[in-house]
């Protein structure tokens, strides 16, 4: 396991907390966003403020964070591709365990055999930012909208349909074009 950077603000020191379960302590922090957080279409901006109002806990197993992270989300509309901007705040739970020891105390490496282990303290410190990930990533919408009933783009020219919603293209389906001919003897 590698060593975490206590200078991010990401990461906690828990020291007071460990092995005390019980005790208990708030945190209240706004700390720049990282990169890479959101998906596709709406996404964190990079060093933008992550308001956390969080609660950490001890426990037998570990340390309970609890709490929500307030911050900006940016993205564009599926349909019409403008920008679109909101806060949105998400909630945050994450068991970090101990780490495994042995009789004496002394901290023993262990392999976890299951599917979604669980986060460890590492020398006294919880990193946040895969727990923040993954709260913001999962409940981001895949294709944000404007507002309920932006009409988009047009499919075959690209004009706003918002700027005229009688925007038509006056067409024929390649399948009917036997038949316009005989409708119109003009049209070849």
């Amino acid at each position: 396991m590698t060593g975490l950077d206590p200078n991010n603000p990401l990461v906690v020191d828990v020291r007071n907390l460990q092995r005390r379960p019980g005790s208990m302590t708030t945190l209240d922090r706004s700390v720049p966003a990282p990169a890479g957080l959101g998906v596709a279409m709406a996404r964190v901006p990079e060093g933008s403020p992550i308001d956390l109002d969080l609660r950490l806990e001890s426990v037998l197993e570990g340390v309970l964070v609890t709490g929500t992270a307030d911050l900006q989300i940016s993205a564009e509309c599926s349909r019409c591709l403008d920008p679109v901007e909101w806060h949105q705040e998400f909630d945050l739970t994450e068991l970090f365990r101990y780490p495994p020891t042995d009789a004496r105390g002394a901290v023993v490496e262990e392999e976890d055999e299951s599917d979604d282990p669980l986060p460890v303290l590492l020398d006294d410190l919880i990193d946040l930012q895969p727990t923040l990930r993954d709260a913001v990533v999962l409940d981001l919408p895949l294709a944000p909208l404007c507002r309920d009933d932006c009409p988009g783009l047009c499919s075959e020219c690209g004009a706003r349909l918002e700027d005229d919603p009688q925007h038509a293209h006056d067409t024929t389906d390649p399948r009917w074009a036997a038949l316009a001919a005989l409708a119109d003897p003009d049209v070849t």
